[in-house]
């Protein structure tokens, strides 16, 4: 979609809104519809104004986030959701109404405009997935890549990790590894994310083959994978742990 979003606001702190919506006046492809102050005036909103996009805080008087995006789940369309929160505590919970991100306040503008990146993919795969024939998989289920012997099939259920260098990617599978011609962003978008996710702006991993995650001395989170592998979560990316350790 070219066009730009349609964003509707739901938080009842004036000031968070406010700040808010001078964020997004300052992003290209963005546009604000309206501002709710409480869950049921958010489901109201959302239902008339039949936003792209759902800012949503979660403590709110009345019914509070999370109930809300379950009560718009069931309607059509439904807004692509992204939870802006001063408790980190509800992003398991968040991610399990499939809200598209999950942002804390307060929100860096460059953590704001990545989530709207991530609520476009979401709506263009959603378009996508209804224009399908049955049974058909909007996203990436396999690559082809060139070796000595010619070219190889590369399921991507079988990658373990993703690196980006320069102007390719390595698909990492076990002990063997192969280059692509393609970008971060294209295969965040593309690859399935109920297996997948992104840690960094040069890495994406395989969920499944997330062993732990630790702090180095600086107080970054870092990925142990399954194979040994250490890979450094990206600042903007520190919310994605929370999510998958539920905490």
């Amino acid at each position: 979609m070219t066009e730009n979003l349609r964003i509707l606001i739901a938080d009842d702190e004036p000031l968070a809104a406010e700040r808010l919506q001078l964020l997004l006046a300052r992003l290209n492809g963005a546009t604000l519809v309206g501002t709710a102050s409480d869950g049921e005036s958010a489901i109201t909103m959302a239902e008339a104004l039949k936003p792209d996009v759902l800012l949503l805080d979660i403590a709110m008087p009345g019914a509070d986030g999370i109930e809300v995006a379950r009560s718009l789940a069931s309607h059509d369309p439904t807004p692509a959701v992204v939870f802006v929160t001063a408790f980190d505590q509800f992003a398991v919970a968040a991610f399990e109404v499939a809200a598209v991100d999950y942002l804390m306040k307060p929100v860096d503008p460059d953590r704001l405009q990545h989530a709207l990146d991530r609520a476009r993919h979401f709506l263009e795969h959603r378009t996508a997935r209804a224009e399908q024939p049955a049974g058909t998989s909007p996203w990436i289920e396999e690559f082809w890549a060139s070796d000595m012997t010619g070219l190889v099939r590369i399921a991507a259920r079988d990658i373990d990790r993703v690196s980006a260098e320069r102007d390719y990617m390595r698909l990492h599978v076990g002990r063997r590894s192969w280059l692509i011609h393609h970008s971060m962003a294209a295969l965040e978008e593309g690859l399935d994310p109920a297996l997948f996710v992104r840690l960094h702006r040069s890495a994406i991993v395989r969920k499944d083959t997330i062993s732990g995650f630790s702090r180095n001395p600086s107080g970054r989170w870092i990925a142990r994978l399954a194979d040994g592998t250490e890979q450094p979560v990206g600042r903007l990316y520190s919310d994605r742990v929370r999510a998958i350790a539920g905490r």
